[in-house]
Parts: structure tokens; C-alpha cells; sequence
């Protein structure tokens, strides 16, 4: 699976795993028999309720045509870059720099869409995300957007700066003030400079988390984040 390295608000590398061509396929078949449900659901329902073929045709558009036209950039503004699809695949459209896209990258992805996905059967798009190299379709390269993967993968915590340990006392009380963005960000980042030796990238993260919360200690980087990971989860479980 390829990789995608996009830069965080904290000025630090961050990667993320492109979403496959067969997770992308597949969430389009599922969007589409979800689709299709519809169509032949409120279709059923407009054929009971009306005798009249003008209200038949009325009512097709606004509650078909209409619904099912915009669903997709629907979806991914309301759902955070997920149709349902996407969702049940767990893959998210997000913007090339890692922030979440905004009405226009939709839009203009949908727009696009409509011509090498719809028109083309997705071989245009499959053929672009292909040749492309990091995972994106003409759509993405117009509006500077990616598919990513939420799958956890290799940077996934250890269970034991998850879970509460009997008994465990807490270290760093400061560790409230961190946000779950901030917890999980400090949690891939020290998976990933933990895989690649990249120490430089922990005194980065630990230094940032020190400046954040006024923390003042002598423990190694890689102890301090995971000391910190640990506290967070202990003081969320329990905030008295």
C-alpha cells in the first residue's frame, strides 16, 4: 500500500496510507446498491401515493433525481469526506495537506467525477489513480485531494498506553489539556518515529508537548510520550 506525506499544523511530517483501488471500488458498489435502495424504496412509495403522471414525474425529481445526483459531495460534506460507502470501507477524502476539505473540493471532485467515474464507468478514474502514484483520480488532482485509509496499521498504540492499569498512578496531571486531535496526533507520530529511527521527529513531538502544557522533565523522549499517552487515557477514564 502506498503512502502519502502531508504536513501537520505543527509543522512535522505526517504519512498516511493511500486508500486502494479495490477499497475505492468497493465503496462505490456499496454506495451504489445503497443507491439503488433508494431509487426502488421512495419509486414504490411515489407509485402508491400519487394517481397523477404529472405529481409522478414531480416527485420523482425532487425525491430521486435530485437526492441522487448530489448524495456523494452530500455525503463527504456532512460525513467528513465519507459516503457510506467509504465509511463501511473505512477510507475518507481529506485534503493534501492532512485538514478536512471544504464544500468546493467536494464539489469540484463531484463535478469531475460525473465524467470519469459516472460517464466511463470508473476506468478513467481507476486508470488515473493508477498512473497518478499517490492514489488520486483527476478530480483529486483538481481539487488537491486524497483518499486515505483509517484502518489502523503498524503505527497502532500498544494496548498498554490504552488501557487503565490497576493501581497506575498518574504522572503528568498536565496531560488533561491535551485534546483526543492532539492524543492521537502524538500517537502517530511516535509510531512513526519509532518504525523509521527518527529521533529527531520524537524531541520534535516532545518538545511541542512540553511547550503545550508547561511540563518540565528529564525523562527520554520516547518515555515521555508514551508517559503522556498513558496519563491522557488514565485522566480521561477518570477525570477526578
Amino acid at each position: 500500500m502506498s503512502t502519502i506525506r502531508v504536513q501537520t499544523a505543527q509543522n512535522v511530517a505526517l504519512e498516511y496510507d493511500v486508500a486502494s483501488v479495490g477499497d475505492r471500488i468497493l465503496a462505490q458498489l456499496i454506495d451504489l446498491v445503497v443507491l439503488m435502495g433508494y431509487s426502488i424504496g421512495v419509486n414504490f412509495l411515489i407509485e402508491q401515493a400519487t394517481s397523477s403522471q404529472d405529481e409522478r414525474q414531480m416527485l420523482r425529481l425532487l425525491l430521486l433525481a435530485l437526492p441522487v445526483l448530489v448524495y456523494h459531495p452530500g455525503c463527504e460534506t456532512f460525513f467528513n469526506g465519507q459516503s457510506l460507502g467509504k465509511k463501511a470501507r473505512q477510507i475518507k477524502v481529506t485534503r493534501r495537506d492532512g485538514s478536512r476539505a471544504r464544500l468546493g473540493d467536494y464539489l469540484l471532485r463531484w463535478l469531475l467525477g460525473l465524467v470519469e467515474v459516472s460517464a466511463t464507468l470508473g476506468s478513467v478514474a481507476v486508470v488515473a489513480v493508477l498512473l497518478n502514484g499517490r492514489g488520486q483520480r483527476l478530480g483529486d488532482l483538481a481539487a488537491n485531494t486524497v483518499v486515505v485509509s483509517l484502518r489502523p496499521g503498524p503505527d497502532t498504540p500498544l494496548p498498554t498506553e490504552t488501557e487503565r492499569l490497576h493501581g497506575y498512578m498518574v504522572v503528568f496531571p498536565q496531560a488533561a489539556q491535551l485534546t483526543d486531535h492532539d492524543v492521537n496526533l502524538i500517537r502517530r507520530l511516535l509510531y512513526q518515529g519509532l518504525k523509521r529511527n527518527n529521533f529527531i521527529l520524537l524531541n520534535e513531538v516532545a518538545q511541542k508537548i512540553k511547550s503545550l502544557t508547561g511540563i518540565r522533565t528529564d525523562l527520554p523522549d520516547e518515555a515521555f510520550l508514551r508517559t503522556v499517552l498513558r496519563d491522557h487515557a488514565h485522566l480521561l477514564a477518570d477525570p477526578a
